[in-house]
């Protein structure tokens, strides 16, 4: 008997492959069904009967009944399409101007929160675009925001860089440079090309909306680099130097933007020496240049800005790398705001930065996901400007590819039934069954009794008389399918085609805990059922675990071991 989930996606690929070619098909939809639950492959005999019976149901539908029942999925069925036209897509893998020999680019975290998935799409891209044109790629941390950034954020950001294995180059900080951009910020003074200006941070807001200039924008330069020195100098603790530019430029990022501004905290890395730091427009066309680099990538929600990072370049005389833009990648009903994980952590709604339903690095390596599925998945994408939301079962799926050869099979027994079993010889009593069905990972052994634990939505299809198989162990005859303990009797024989029951016996299990993960979001708000627990009885086998181990829970799903103590596994 297949669990719901199976019977659900039987009825999902039945439906979409009766939609598309007019009749379902059985090979179709058990490749289908596979795809998404590779440990099926283990019972392909009940996967097989699974889908001939809801085949036979679909393909007997007239087509107004076949489109009314599919018209429940049909959002489902669209995006499924939209996902499988990004996966067949192959990428270009090049970068316009880009000279193999002489390339060098970045990867450049603002150390102010946890590395999430949208940081594993620049970062792998420019990994692999730096190998294509045989060149370098830096870490450049873009700390000149003393109000945010943390030491345990960068080293946060080191540890995931490893894991996922990307090799860089060398690191800069963009905090190790201030004096050099105060001494460029003093020249765009010297030569009219940016103003201080004292306006309140709202009157700023409203100005550069309406395109109406401010008193200081009239201010001379000799004024100006007055008011600049006192800043720096901390003298002032009011003032912003802002770019004099056409406050009615039709690119609104032209409208005399910040270029730096007062934050008097405590910076973790310069201490108090700074209270005047540079804002991204100003410190990263700057840094490009003076670290040598010749190609930056970055989101293309920053288009806008390019022309702000060329017209600062110029005014300056500097070097001026080629800018390329892509699409960020952010995951369906899911969230990487910094804001927004603060206040699902503070309301206890989630659990911290690497609870398992989000999507940093520190969540995803917990819950078992490796890290070439996620270079895998990352890099399908390209330097496509299609906005990319995806599910997270596409990187699921990826992931599945890749431990499930590495998995032990074993059964985890929900909401226990006792069964008692008698009559077993001596000879059926000694258990020895595959870890894996096709690997080599060796072998679970039992020595049994006669009482046993099933699951009980099993125990339910049990009738008097009827025949049965503990799975992987021998036949069984039920004689009292009701009360507390259901009695049965050992048979002989093989009993290929009878209905297979997963079981643990007495004193060979261990209690535990299976977590299922689903989206953390439902609409814009918190899905109460993100994370469901549920406590069962899993082979002793599992007290030979190590945390980090992946298994297979038979007609459950992956799951990681994340918990010794409590035998805690988390979904994959």
């Amino acid at each position: 008997m297949v669990s719901k989930d199976v019977e659900e996606e039987i009825r999902k690929a039945a439906l979409k492959n009766a939609l598309d070619y007019g009749k379902a098909r059985d090979s179709t939809v058990i490749n289908t069904v596979l795809s998404g639950f590779p440990e099926l492959r283990a019972d392909i005999r009940e996967l097989a009967w699974a889908v001939n019976k809801e085949v036979s149901r679909i393909n007997s539908l007239g087509k107004e009944e076949l489109e009314k029942e599919a018209g429940a999925y049909r959002k489902e069925f669209e995006e499924k399409e939209r996902e499988k036209a990004i996966r067949t897509a192959k990428p270009k893998m090049e970068l316009e101007g880009a000279q193999k020999g002489h390339f060098a680019t970045r990867f450049p975290p603002e150390p102010n929160g946890y590395m999430h998935i949208g940081h594993a799409k620049p970062v792998f891209m420019e990994r692999e675009f730096a190998d294509i044109y045989e060149g370098g790629l830096f870490l450049y941390f873009d700390d000149t925001n003393p109000e945010a950034e943390r030491q345990e954020y960068v080293e946060a950001f080191k540890k995931d860089l490893e894991w996922l294995g990307i090799r860089f180059d060398g690191e800069y900080y963009a905090s190790d440079n201030i004096e050099r951009m105060y001494s460029y910020a003093a020249t765009l003074i010297k030569n009219g090309n940016a103003y201080v200006c004292l306006c309140p941070v709202e009157q700023v807001k409203e100005n550069r909306s309406t395109g109406k200039e401010c008193v200081h924008k009239k201010q001379t330069s000799a004024e100006n680099l007055r008011l600049w020195n006192e800043m720096i100098k901390k003298e002032r603790d009011t003032g912003i130097l802002r770019y004099n530019g056409n406050l009615k430029d039709l690119n609104t990022a032209m409208r005399d933007p910040t270029l730096f501004r007062i934050k008097a905290e405590t910076h973790y890395r310069q201490g108090a020496k700074y209270s005047v730091w540079p804002t991204y427009d100003f410190n990263t066309p700057i840094m490009d240049s003076m670290k040598g680099v010749t190609d930056a990538m970055r989101s293309k929600e920053y288009e806008l800005r390019d022309e702000l990072y060329y017209k600062i370049l110029d005014l300056l005389g500097l070097r001026k790398p080629r800018v390329h833009s892509f699409a960020r990648l952010e995951i369906k009903d899911n969230i990487t705001s910094k804001r927004k994980l603060k206040e699902f952590i503070n309301s206890g709604n989630i659990s911290g930065f690497d609870d398992p339903r989000l999507v940093t690095i520190a969540s995803l390596r917990r819950r078992g996901i490796l890290p070439e599925a996620i270079r895998e998945f990352v890099l399908r994408f390209g330097m496509s400007k299609t906005n990319s939301q995806v599910g997270i079962d596409m990187l699921l799926a990826e992931n599945r590819k890749l431990i499930d050869s590495r998995a032990v099979r074993m059964f985890f027994i929900e909401r226990p039934r006792k069964l008692s079993v008698g009559g077993i010889p001596a000879e059926a009593r000694k258990i020895r069954m595959k870890a894996h069905p096709s690997e080599d990972l060796g072998f679970r052994e039992y020595e049994v009794g006669s009482e046993f634990f099933i699951n009980s939505h099993d125990a339910i299809s049990l009738k008097k008389g009827s025949l049965a198989r503990l799975k992987d162990a021998f036949n069984i005859r039920i004689l009292e399918p009701g009360g507390d303990t259901i009695k049965a009797e050992y048979v002989e024989g093989k009993g290929n085609d009878l209905l297979k029951l997963q079981w643990v016996s007495e004193g060979n299990y261990v209690d535990g805990k299976a977590i299922s993960i689903g989206n953390l979001l439902s609409g814009d708000g918190f899905n109460k059922k993100s994370m469901v627990v549920t406590d069962g009885y899993i082979e002793g086998y599992a007290s030979e675990l190590k945390i980090g181990d992946i298994v297979q829970f038979e007609k459950i799903g992956f799951f990681k071991l994340d918990d010794r103590k409590e035998m805690t596994f988390i979904s994959m």
